[in-house]
Formats: C-alpha cells, sequence, structure tokens
C-alpha cells in the first residue's frame, strides 16, 4: 500500500472511538510527502479540525525551548557543561544527602537532574497545573525541594525544561516566549508558537481518549498516564498569562510549527552540523530508564533509540522520538530523512496509545 493509504487507513481506524481530532505530517527529504487533518477540534460544538488548529503542546514544548538554548550556545551566550547557577544562582536544591552539588545546563536538558515530575512540590507548577506565580518563584520553590538522585547520577522525566526556560529567560532579560521566540521560534517561522495562543478560536478542545459519550475536558481533570501516575491538568491555564512559562510543558502551537522545529535536525541549516550531532548524542550513557523506554537512551530533544528490537520499532539507531501528554508524538530518523509530527486533541492515546505506533508502523511500511 501507498504512503497515503497505509496512514489513511491508520487515522481512519483511530477516529472511530479513541481519537477524536488530529494533524499528521510527514516530511521526507526535506518535503512534504504526507499531510492529513481530520476529525473535530469540538466534537460537541460540530467544530471541524483545521490545519491552523491551536494545540496545548505538552512536551512538545521541551525540544523547542532545548533548539532555542543550542542556538544560544552557538552565539556563545551559555555551554553545555555550565551550572544552572551561572544564571540562576538560587538554584541550589540538595541532593538526597543534604549536599548541594552543581547542576548543569546538560543534566537539565537529557533530564539527568534529579528533578522529577513525580516529586514536585505542590506549591509548585509542573508546567500544565499548580499556581498561579511568577517563573522565579516558581524556580526558587522548585529549588528548596532534594532532588531525587545527585545531578548525573539517574535518570527521570521531570521539571528540568522549566529551569532551561528560567536560564535562557535570564540571559535574554526576557519571558521565556521572548527567548524562544528570538532564538529559535521566530527565525524558523513557527508563527503560532506562544504560551498563550495567537487566537482563541482556533484552539482544539481536548479529550481523555475518544470513548464517546465523553465529553471534552473541563477543569479540574484528572487523568492516568502510562506509568499510573494520576495527574491533575488544567486545560484552561492556557488562556491564563499569568502562569509562569513552563519550558517543560506549557506552551502551544500548531502541527505546521512542530514540524518546522523537527525539520531543524533533518538537513536543515539553522544549526551548524556540529551542534545537530550533540543534539543526536546519547548524553546519559548506560543509565537506566523506565521499562517502557527499553531500547532507548536519551539527548538533548528526546529518547534516541539504539536497540530497535528491544524498543520494538522499525526505525533504525539513532532515531529520535518524544512526544506531548495532551495527545501527541513525533519522530526524527536521520537515516531515512523523514520528520513525522502527529498532533491530536486526545490524551493519553495521542501521546503514548496504540495511535503512536499505528502511525509510525504505516509510515515504515511504505518505505
Amino acid at each position: 500500500m501507498s504512503l497515503q493509504k497505509n496512514v489513511d487507513a491508520a487515522i481512519d481506524a483511530a477516529l472511530v472511538n479513541r481519537i477524536v481530532g488530529c494533524t499528521v505530517l510527514v516530511n521526507h527529504n526535506g518535503k512534504e510527502v504526507y499531510a492529513r487533518t481530520a476529525g473535530l477540534a469540538d466534537r460537541e460544538a460540530g467544530r471541524s479540525l483545521e490545519r491552523n488548529a491551536i494545540f496545548r503542546l505538552a512536551s512538545i514544548t521541551k525540544p523547542i525551548v532545548a533548539t532555542a538554548a543550542l542556538k544560544m550556545v552557538e552565539a556563545g551566550l551559555l555551554q553545555l557543561d555550565d551550572p544552572v547557577t551561572k544564571f540562576l544562582p538560587y538554584f541550589t536544591p540538595p541532593s538526597p544527602d543534604g549536599v548541594v552539588r552543581p547542576i548543569t545546563i546538560r543534566q537539565l536538558l537529557s533530564h539527568s537532574s534529579g528533578l522529577s515530575y513525580e516529586t514536585t512540590p505542590k506549591d509548585v507548577s509542573p508546567g500544565m497545573s499548580g499556581p498561579y506565580i511568577s517563573l522565579e518563584e516558581n524556580l526558587r520553590r522548585l529549588a528548596k525541594a532534594p532532588l531525587n538522585f545527585a545531578p548525573g547520577t539517574g535518570w527521570v522525566y521531570g521539571t528540568s525544561i522549566d529551569v532551561v526556560g528560567g536560564v535562557i529567560a535570564a540571559i535574554n532579560g526576557s519571558t521565556v516566549e521572548a527567548a524562544v521566540n528570538k532564538y529559535a521560534a521566530g527565525p524558523l517561522g513557527m508563527v503560532d508558537w506562544r504560551f498563550t495562543p495567537t487566537d482563541a478560536t482556533r484552539v482544539a478542545a481536548n479529550y481523555f481518549n475518544g470513548e464517546l459519550p465523553k465529553p471534552a475536558i473541563v477543569p479540574p481533570v484528572r487523568i492516568t498516564m502510562e506509568n499510573k501516575q494520576t495527574t491533575s491538568w488544567e486545560v484552561d491555564r492556557i488562556f491564563r498569562a499569568d502562569a509562569p512559562q513552563s519550558g517543560g510543558g506549557g506552551s502551544c502551537g500548531t502541527a505546521d510549527d512542530v514540524m518546522k522545529m523537527l525539520e531543524v535536525y533533518n538537513g536543515g541549516s539553522f544549526l551548524k552540523p556540529e551542534t545537530v550531532e550533540e543534539a543526536f548524542t546519547n548524553q546519559i550513557g548506560t543509565l537506566p530508564r523506565r521499562e517502557t523506554d527499553a531500547g532507548k537512551r536519551f539527548t538533548i530533544l528526546g529518547a534516541m533509540i539504539d536497540d530497535p528490537k528491544a524498543a520494538k520499532s522499525p526505525c533504525p539507531v539513532g532515531t529520535l522520538d518524544w512526544g506531548g501528554a495532551w495527545g501527541h508524538n513525533w519522530i526524527i530518523d536521520r537515516t531515512n530523512k523523514l520528520s513525522i509530527a502527529v498532533l491530536t486533541n486526545t490524551a493519553p492515546e495521542g501521546c503514548n496509545g496504540p495511535f503512536r505506533e499505528e502511525v509510525r508502523d504505516a509510515v515504515y511500511a511504505s518505505l
């Protein structure tokens, strides 16, 4: 079957009762070879999803912020092995033994800092919920909680990129949004990438899986993800300009915005070749990861496949992937020069449900 038929079939099957709406983009050799927007932006209102729909990006925010940080490295404004205290002197969370050890930008980007979502204090915003306070106050509160381990000695997914956001904002003397727009989103033409939407009428409603008759998510909502963690997410937070700008999960944008970021690493010229290589380098060595991450290491941008069989993936060694908990996933495969962006308004199905593998497998079956 052709790429069009394969991916169409995967989308059509999911739209029956698992995915409410999605945009799937596939680029090959720098050119768009598949694009489809399907389903509904708002099921209750009967509003169709359009290609320019704005999604809550959740953790797709992370590689966007990382891209801005890498551009700032090229500009000589920071180095990956700089301690975070060079820019945020107050950010000195202790290790479990009570000793304060330096945390580097590299450790933050690769989630080997010791900061974890599961142990984020209740008075701190982890990005998609929490208090409405300034970013600095949010990070000051975060710095008071002990790390899960001494920096560089483990891997755990958490609020590390929120701290990177604070770093690039401090360097630029601005908000996180302004820093990212200056060094990445603006030059890349990511015109709708923001922490509050450029056009509220284009924001898609969100759903907890697509099973009828479940209505759109309204605040508050609790969603149980793959790690059995029950997380409180605020669907209306994206409209609040007073929320601390979360570099780990607080931004919004379109599928085309996301694809422009992915293509930076697949033959683009925005970053130097050596910077792209650094972005695709395993940053955590042999540190253990979660059972659900078998066959994968971690880079500055996301997970990297180092054992396709263990990862149960058709993607070659060196492929990067990750997602966003509101319902998204992405792939950068430099071997085949493929970039895949899958944005949905359905969590957790669109992020780590079967739909992720169904679209991926449909694309690779067409190679």
